[in-house]
């Protein structure tokens, strides 16, 4: 094992496995260190973390703890733990997760709920998911509404790979359209959605260094670089959107906590626009511009 704690245990138990890399992961500067012990160890013994307390006595494998010592090593050189796993969960399904693709967070699945409110009175609504990294925004509406039509479009062929792949996995590939492109011009030429929802990069190069290790060295950059004031997509979207929303459409972006009014006007210098509500996440920040197409008079 690495630098061992002060005690170490004469049986490695699944018990004294856990104790003693949550205090090895504390001493690490890790926050939610049983907590990671808990899914790495779950990963490595292929069962689900409510099973490692019943499992607690068990001596584990010489086998599982050479692979979960490589995994604990891994965490403490800032790999996040979903990529350690490949997987994390969203909106109650668990998505494919690589370097390639931005780890799903749980303010995003603010997304999903504004997305699923609107479509669902609509007969077999159109929805894009531009940038949709690994899917998991389209794919949890589609999940949701079945008789949805669900575009997922990205600029990066590789992240396009995983959300087919997640598709797959929860059994939606033949319901859904994947597009590789740079945002709308992604599209068929034609193309128009009821709703539109998307996470856009919004993160500023001097933020992107302030950010934790994990993210900022793992995550794909292209996924967090928003441009010099982190506004760049947040203005093509709005530039286009108009032409690819239905009459009543709507678009729904995900923002930065500080970004609510940079954002919010630009939607509404377009003409064909009405601005909705800003939406809140959990922890009561700004999280989601919303906007209308106007309807043809």
């Amino acid at each position: 094992m690495p630098p061992e704690p002060a005690t170490t245990p004469t049986v490695w138990t699944i018990k004294a496995l856990l104790t003693w890399t949550a205090e090895f992961l504390t001493k690490k500067g890790i926050t939610a260190a049983r907590l990671e012990a808990q899914i790495l160890l779950a990963h490595v013994l292929s069962c689900p973390r409510i099973e490692l307390v019943a499992r607690s006595d068990e001596v584990a494998l010489d086998s599982h703890r050479d692979w979960f010592r490589e995994l604990i090593k891994r965490r403490v050189d800032g790999w996040p733990v979903a990529y350690l796993t490949g997987e994390k969960e969203f909106y109650l399904l668990k998505f494919n997760v690589t370097p390639a693709v931005l780890i799903p967070r749980p303010d995003t699945e603010l997304l999903v709920l504004e997305a699923l409110r609107l479509v669902k009175p609509l007969p077999t609504p159109a929805v894009l998911d531009l940038g949709t990294g690994s899917g998991c925004i389209g794919i949890c509406i589609a999940h949701q509404k079945k008789d949805a039509r669900v575009t997922l479009s990205d600029i990066s062929p590789d992240a396009l790979e995983i959300a087919r792949a997640n598709a797959k996995q929860h059994g939606l590939a033949e319901r859904l359209a994947f597009h590789q492109g740079d945002l709308f011009d992604a599209l068929p030429a034609d193309a128009t959605f009821d709703v539109i929802v998307s996470n856009p990069p919004y993160v500023t190069p001097g933020e992107i260094a302030t950010l934790a290790p994990d993210v900022r060295d793992h995550e794909p950059r292209l996924a967090l670089d928003g441009g010099p004031d982190g506004l760049a997509f947040y203005r093509r979207i709005a530039a286009k959107v108009e032409s690819r929303l239905k009459p009543s459409g709507s678009v729904l972006v995900e923002i930065g906590e500080t970004q609510n009014e940079a954002v919010r006007n630009l939607f509404a210098e377009r003409p064909g626009l009405e601005l909705g509500p800003t939406l809140k996440d959990a922890a009561g920040h700004t999280r989601v511009v919303t906007a209308k197409k106007l309807a043809a008079p």
